[in-house]
């Protein structure tokens, strides 16, 4: 046996618990670090040819393991703009660089640009929103852009020009027998009765602007013969502009222009519509020309109705929404959102293997595998929970009692290199 190996055996155990106590502070140091995952420290064993009379000691060295696949503890904070991963996955972020990285640190906050940028200064990536859902690249970072909750999302003004209008007509009203009191006719006399039902709808001008329809329904004799084949009940529809009802009395007729629409809806003996499909809104004073759908019925007692238009008004972005799908929605003042970007997630086959690197982000080596990129809660990958924060996935009584053990075995190995310099000493001075 060595003297000499005895003490380097020592050296290399002293060595060892070194990096354990550094992992132990690193792992303490970051206990409160938003998706920071815990890193250990394994021992293998250095084996130093022997024989039966002599035994060599080797040593022992370290190598550090990254619990990166273990899920932390999420909880619920009050900024929607805070993101947390359950499940698989790491956010895509960016940084000064412009080099794509990889991250469970969702802490996002607005930069002075309108970016969403986490507390280590990272840019969250995404794709922009087009006029249809993006596609993702999976097998690579390209076409992913800065999420900005700011930039030229103003939210354009979009005409109406397509509707659709659904619901059910009452069987038992009464049919109008004179002419003269249909509301097409826009007399001064209110035909607004029991037998005659009023809706109203909202589209949008060409500037943005809200434009509001009347729409009338009542029940007329059936044409001798009728328009089509099997047509037991009759109706007609009048569409009126509301900015042009009456300002005075307590009924809108007669209104200061004629109906920008009249139709004849047919219905056969079983109270279903036979025709027409549709009818136009024809708007001499805004130039709108709308292609209504209508989808009606007539059964039951009831009235019914209910209808939906394309197009938009012109406002402002006031917020933004994140769904678990990652869609990030602008929110705008009138109430209604559009999505501006997707939030893609990325993974590899063995995340554990990641590199770390400053600010709590990884990239992908050869150990890992390459990543693969998709949308949340596809192919394997998490949800994104927004108003959330993944907490460090470190266990705080673990880390002291593993502090209390390398303290102790480095203890215990000075020991052996103290009385191995003991034993030197004691051969040093043999020879006095």
């Amino acid at each position: 046996m060595s003297i000499f190996g005895s003490m380097k055996t020592a050296v290399s155990g002293m060595n060892a618990q070194a990096n354990r106590l550094s992992t132990v502070a690193d792992n303490i140091a970051n206990a409160n670090t938003t998706g920071y995952k815990a890193v250990s420290t394994a021992f293998s064993s250095l084996v130093l040819p022997s024989t039966a009379g002599n035994y060599n000691s080797g040593g022992v060295q370290s190598s550090v393991r990254q619990a990166v696949s273990a899920q932390g503890d999420i909880s619920y904070t009050t900024s929607g703009y805070d993101l947390a991963i359950s499940g698989d996955g790491f956010f895509i972020v960016q940084g000064a660089d412009g080099t794509p990285v990889l991250t469970r640190a969702g802490d996002f906050t607005k930069d002075g640009s309108g970016n969403l940028v986490n507390s280590a200064g990272f840019t969250l990536m995404g794709y922009p929103w087009g006029a249809s859902a993006p596609a993702v690249v999976v097998n690579g970072f390209d076409g992913l852009v800065p999420i900005n909750v700011m930039g030229d999302q103003k939210l354009e003004a979009v005409p109406t020009s397509t509707g659709t209008w659904t619901g059910n007509l009452k069987p038992g009203a009464t049919v109008v027998t004179d002419p003269n009191t249909l509301p097409s006719e826009n007399a001064a006399v209110d035909p607004v009765t029991s037998n005659t039902q009023k809706y109203s709808i909202v589209t949008y001008d060409k500037l943005g602007s809200k434009v509001m329809y009347d729409i009338y329904y009542t029940k007329v004799p059936v044409d001798s013969p009728p328009a089509t084949a099997g047509a037991a009940y009759q109706w007609e529809m009048s569409v009126y502009r509301n900015a042009d009802k009456a300002t005075t009395g307590t009924s809108s007729f007669p209104y200061s222009s004629g109906p920008v629409s009249v139709k004849t809806i047919e219905f056969d003996d079983s109270g279903q519509m036979i025709s027409p499909g549709s009818a136009t809104i024809t708007d001499p004073v805004t130039g709108l020309s709308i292609d209504m759908n209508l989808d009606l019925s007539q059964v039951g007692d009831n009235w019914s109705g209910t209808g939906n238009v394309d197009g938009q008004g012109a406002n402002s972005p006031v917020d933004i929404t994140i769904d678990s799908n990652g869609v990030v929605y602008s929110k705008y003042d009138d109430g209604s959102t559009k999505p501006v970007y997707q939030i893609p997630l990325a993974n590899v086959p063995s995340p554990d293997l990641l590199t770390l690197m400053s600010g709590n982000v990884y990239s992908a080596n050869g150990n890992s595998g390459v990543t693969v990129t998709g949308f949340p809660q596809t192919s394997g990958f998490g949800k994104i929970q927004s108003g959330a924060l993944e907490g460090s996935n470190v266990d705080m009584a673990g880390e002291l009692t593993e502090m209390i053990e390398s303290q102790r075995s480095y203890t215990a190995n000075s020991k052996v290199f103290q009385t191995g310099s003991d034993l030197m000493d004691v051969l040093v001075n043999l020879k006095r």
